[in-house]
């Protein structure tokens, strides 16, 4: 249903009609719409851990580590695309200060800025980076711009920029960020 209808404009009927239950059963689990939602941003989120698990256990070094940045792309760009509407939903309460909301969206971004976070220190410990650099900054600038290409994706399509070309273009910053090092030839 936020597929089609604007949150805001989801009511319970609505929502226990497409259930096939009634809005009486809905009360007995939900106080209101927006704790529905929660929840499924709440079980969103653990889908979303997949991106951090793929950077945790994915090679970096070399083509195997191009080939790890372009699937923590790819899968983010699909998490993405599959949770559209409820990002939407996410992003726009979080902006609005809603604290809930605002605890999932940072639940899902801090597991991968964590992950890519200490991938980064240990290229920084092996000399690839600077001594100074602050690891949690550099993995929270990456994850916000997946997030933000993800979200504007269409807006890129619009102006004929290829969702590959997008993703390609991300993989080479992400594994360049992360390794410190160029991406390798013909990535």
């Amino acid at each position: 249903m936020m597929q089609t209808t604007s949150f805001r404009e989801l009511k319970v009927v609505d929502i226990a009609r497409g259930a096939g239950t009634s809005p009486a059963t809905f009360y007995q689990y939900f106080p209101d719409v927006e704790a529905a939602i929660l929840v499924l941003a709440e079980e969103m989120t653990h889908e979303g851990v997949a991106v951090a698990e793929l950077a945790r256990e994915g090679g970096w070094k070399g083509k195997a580590g191009f080939e790890t940045a372009s699937n923590v792309v790819d899968e983010f760009m699909r998490f993405w695309e599959t949770y559209r509407s409820l990002l939407r939903v996410v992003d726009l309460a979080t902006l609005e200060g809603d604290q809930r909301f605002r605890q999932v969206r940072t639940r899902f971004t801090n597991e991968l800025t964590m992950a890519l976070s200490s991938i980064i220190e240990s290229f920084r410990n092996d000399g690839k980076h600077p001594a100074d650099l602050d690891t949690m900054a550099t993995a929270g600038v990456l994850v916000s711009m997946l997030a933000h290409v993800a979200a504007h994706r269409y807006g890129f399509e619009f102006w004929g920029i290829r969702t590959d070309d997008t993703s390609r273009s991300m993989a080479r910053i992400l594994y360049s960020t992360v390794t410190g090092q160029k991406p390798p030839a013909g990535s």
